[in-house]
């Protein structure tokens, strides 16, 4: 009843339960240590913690959309790939 009116699915929700999560912990993350001045990485790109985060939500939606493209489901390979980018993403981009 709580998702039916918009007929939203728990998977759909929990994702942008996910995406209101990780925003909310870069703003405290940004509270509690402000900066996060640009870097510079591998792709030399100055990039903050805001652009490192946005690069991984659309580079995880890419991946989602080639697998469901090439390999279907279930997307818990999708998911272990996408947490592999975003490590990927903030340590080195």
């Amino acid at each position: 009843m709580f998702l039916s009116w918009m007929a939203w699915t728990w998977p759909t929700a929990a994702f942008f339960i996910f995406i209101l999560l990780a925003i909310g912990s870069m703003g405290v993350w940004e509270h509690f240590s402000p900066g996060g001045g640009p870097r510079r990485g591998v792709l030399g790109l100055d990039t903050t913690r805001g652009d490192r985060l946005f690069i991984s939500l659309i580079g995880s939606a890419f991946i989602h959309l080639g697998w469901l493209a090439w390999l279907g489901t279930p997307l818990w390979g999708a998911l272990a790939v996408s947490i592999v980018f975003l490590i990927a993403v903030f340590r080195w981009v």
